[in-house]
């Protein structure tokens, strides 16, 4: 099942984290990144391959404080 997710993400300030917070979206199985821009981020997923909290725990690991909003 197809489902969308709108981030908060803090401590991104410049083009190189956009694209750190991407690429760690990215990585995650089902994850369809719909954009990225400094301070949130949304995605479309398969919720049967990633939940909401497993998609911010990526962003998480990378140095970034995501919120599900």
């Amino acid at each position: 099942m197809q489902n969308t997710l709108n981030l908060s993400v803090a401590g991104m300030h410049c083009g190189s984290c956009v694209r750190r917070v991407a690429t760690a979206l990215e990585a995650v199985s089902g994850v369809q990144v719909q954009s990225v821009e400094v301070g949130s981020a949304h995605v479309a997923f398969d919720s049967d391959k990633a939940t909401p909290q497993e998609i911010a725990a990526s962003i998480n690991r990378i140095g970034f404080q995501a919120s599900i909003q």
